[in-house]
C-alpha cells in the first residue's frame, strides 16, 4: 500500500511579546549620531550663560508672587517674547512689574500706557491689544488664573503652541510636548534630527515628539536655545567652536 505523504509540523517559536500572526514590531526611526550630539550640547550649554539663562522666560516672573498671579506674568512675558530678545523681554517684564502685573493691574492700564511700557518689543502694538484680549478672558473663563491645558493656551490672543508649551512646562511643571522656537527648528534640522526637513516649528515639534524620549522633551527647548545664541547662530554658526563639528551633518569644517 502506498504510504501517505505526511507533512511534518513545524513549531515556531514567537519572540516574547509576539503573538502569532502579528506583524513583527518596526523599530523606531531616530537620528544618528542624536545620544552624542546631545551630549556634547549639554557640555558646551554647562556653563548656563546664554542670554536664555539669564534673562529668560523663568527669570521674568515674580517667584515671591502668588502662584495664580506666578502663573499669569509667565504668560505675559512669553507672549512678549515672541519675536523679541531676551534681554528686552526681560527688561519689558521689569517694568511691568513695578508697575504690579497682575490681571487687574493690566485690565484698568489703558492701551497707551501699557505700549510705553512694553516698548520696544516687537510688534509691540499688536501686543497691546492681544494682552488686553487675553486678559479680559481669563479674567472672565478662568478667575484670573490661566489655562492649564495646551489645548485652551492655543485659544487665547496671541498665544502659539511654542508659548502654550513653555507656558505648561514653566507655569504647570506639566510636560505636555516640545516647545519648539525658531532655535529649536533650525538645530533640529541641522542635525537631521527630522526624518525630512520641516518648514515650521510646529511640524518640528511633531516630528522631534515622533522619537524624542519623553524625559527629555522639558530639557531640550533649554538646551537647544542657548545653543542657538551662542555657537549655531542662525547666520554665520561657529562651527570651529562647535564639539559637533565633526558629526554634524551641516557643519562647515575648516
Amino acid at each position: 500500500p502506498r504510504r501517505s505523504r505526511r507533512r511534518k509540523s513545524l513549531s515556531i517559536a514567537y519572540e516574547a511579546g509576539q503573538d502569532d500572526g502579528a506583524e513583527p514590531r518596526r523599530a523606531r526611526w531616530e537620528p544618528r549620531d542624536w545620544q552624542e550630539q546631545l551630549e556634547r550640547i549639554r557640555e558646551m550649554r554647562r556653563s548656563r550663560d546664554a542670554p536664555v539663562d539669564e534673562m529668560g522666560v523663568h527669570k521674568c516672573y515674580d517667584s515671591n508672587a502668588p502662584p495664580q498671579v506666578m502663573r499669569y506674568q509667565v504668560l505675559l512675558a512669553l507672549m512678549l517674547s515672541s519675536q523679541t530678545k531676551d534681554q528686552v523681554t526681560s527688561a519689558a517684564m521689569l517694568r511691568l512689574r513695578r508697575h504690579g502685573l497682575t490681571v487687574d493691574s493690566v485690565l484698568q492700564m489703558d492701551d497707551d500706557t501699557l505700549g510705553q511700557i512694553i516698548y520696544p518689543v516687537g510688534f509691540w502694538r499688536n501686543k497691546v491689544k492681544y494682552i488686553k484680549q487675553t486678559t479680559a478672558i481669563l479674567k472672565q473663563k478662568y478667575g484670573g488664573d490661566i489655562p492649564s491645558t495646551v489645548e485652551e493656551l492655543v485659544q487665547l490672543p496671541g498665544v502659539g503652541p511654542k508659548m502654550a508649551h513653555l507656558a505648561m512646562h514653566i507655569a504647570w511643571d506639566s510636560v505636555a510636548g516640545i516647545a519648539v522656537d525658531t532655535h529649536v527648528h533650525r538645530i533640529s534640522n541641522r542635525l537631521k534630527w527630522v526624518k525630512k526637513e520641516t518648514k515650521s516649528p510646529e511640524e518640528t515639534r511633531v516630528a522631534l515628539e515622533e522619537w524624542l524620549p519623553r524625559d527629555l522633551w522639558k530639557e531640550i527647548n533649554w538646551l537647544l536655545v542657548g545653543f542657538g545664541q551662542q555657537t549655531c547662530l542662525p547666520v554665520n554658526p561657529r562651527c570651529s567652536q562647535c564639539l559637533n563639528q565633526d558629526i554634524c551633518p551641516a557643519a562647515k569644517r575648516l
